[in-house]
């Protein structure tokens, strides 16, 4: 008996260590999605609508969900970013299109967190024309002088940071009975703009620079197959996660600004007025995880956009390569980060209509990179015995559905 105990308790320590050894990229790569616009997005929601938004979070939990599993499996299984595989499955023609639309739709998500940045900044009192130079060369020696294993640690340190929302809802004292309710019991209106928050709640968390992350991601840190199940678990984990976040979020916004009829259109905005109705402290820690947001989405998405470009045209990448050995890598990265921080310093540039156009083309790129995903991960010859079951093709089909739905409204409502 005493035996079968112990056996039990070292079989149950080590599918921990297993868990403890694969955690990062579900995690990392769902609270990345939450960056600054998505701060912005789940804050101008819970202003406009109250609670009415809440229950937006079981759809958007599911597509989450079930995107980033595909791209992990393809990922583990394949031992290549999604940018590869989509070289060698549809061609070089097609890769560099898709390419192409996701290094502009990208650049403009990351001068929106660059932005995101200088405000939050700002709020401390501290000049852009100071605090985006410093946070620029902070993010290059985080992602070219550190490792893998080091870059990772500190991503799930700043996703910890995110725990500052749970904070400022308890400030503001919602009620707890109605909050939940919401989350449960669907608030439906059919005017055009209610409809298009909603689909931006969608659009802002899952993302095609998402699928490309997580697949390299997933590559980059060396997950093998048999330990795929315990992956799969933490991409799960990881999806419940940013959306438990972002319903305090949504929750602070809406017991404060949205009770008190304040509108704001950013999240700056938000932490300024939440002084006078929450108290200093709020407004502070409000502040606080939009600046870690800023810079969660800058560098994840930096490093996203570098990974699938020397993926699909056959370049060295990856935190643990030198830059003589992954020139180009690290030449995107600088390229990026530089280029972002230095438009955010003109003055007058409207960074809103940048934001909208990202947006824009993000609706564009998102169902055709999942329509690649799509048909790589229910080919035989890629995928052998891990590809898509008829239910996980039902699944994922009714994601792919309302995807597109909502990207083609996205785009409509950019332009």
């Amino acid at each position: 008996m005493a035996s079968f105990q112990k056996s039990s308790s070292n079989s149950w320590f080590k599918k921990i260590a297993i868990f403890l050894s694969v955690l990062g990229p579900g995690i990392i790569a769902a609270n990345a999605d939450n960056d600054a616009a998505g701060i912005a997005t789940y804050t101008i929601s819970g202003a406009r609508y109250g609670y009415g938004l809440l229950f937006s979070l079981f759809i958007i939990t599911f597509v989450l969900a079930v995107t980033q599993e595909m791209g992990t499996r393809i990922g583990v299984v394949t031992g290549k970013g999604l940018g590869g595989v989509i070289r060698e499955r549809f061609g070089l023609k097609l890769t560099m299109l898709a390419m192409f639309f996701m290094a502009i739709a990208n650049a403009g998500v990351i001068i929106a967190d660059m932005a995101g940045i200088a405000e939050s900044m700002e709020l401390f009192g501290i000049s852009k024309y100071i605090a985006v130079p410093i946070i620029v060369f902070i993010l290059w020696l985080l992602l070219y002088k550190g490792s893998f294993k080091r870059a990772e640690k500190i991503f799930l340190a700043l996703s910890g940071i995110y725990i500052v929302y749970i904070v400022t809802a308890f400030y503001t004292k919602p009620d707890w009975g109605e909050a939940l309710t919401a989350l449960v019991k669907p608030h439906l209106q059919f005017d055009r703009q209610y409809l298009l928050t909603l689909i931006a709640l969608i659009g802002t968390t899952v993302t095609p620079w998402g699928q490309f992350f997580i697949q390299s991601y997933v590559v980059d840190k060396g997950i093998r197959l048999k330990h795929y199940a315990y992956e799969r678990l933490e991409i799960f984990i990881g999806a419940f996660i940013t959306d438990f976040f972002s319903f305090f979020v949504i929750v602070t916004a809406a017991n404060t600004l949205f009770k008190n009829n304040i509108f704001v259109d950013t999240a700056s905005q938000a932490a300024l007025s939440l002084t006078p109705l929450a108290g200093h402290y709020a407004s502070i820690l409000f502040a606080v995880g939009f600046l870690n947001a800023g810079i969660m989405g800058a560098s994840i998405v930096t490093l996203a956009t570098a990974y699938a470009i020397c993926e699909a045209f056959g370049f060295e990448s990856g935190l643990d390569r030198n830059r003589k050995e992954a020139p180009i890598f690290y030449g995107i990265i600088i390229t990026l980060l530089i280029g972002s921080g230095l438009i955010v310093l003109i003055p007058g540039l409207p960074l809103f209509r940048i934001m909208l156009l990202s947006q824009g083309l993000n609706g564009m790129l998102l169902p055709i990179i999942l329509i690649y995903a799509y048909k790589i991960i229910n080919d035989k010859k890629v995928m052998g015995e891990y590809k898509n079951s008829r239910i996980a093709n039902i699944i994922t089909l009714t994601a792919l559905g309302l995807l597109v739905f909502a990207s083609i409204l996205v785009l409509i409502s950019s332009f």
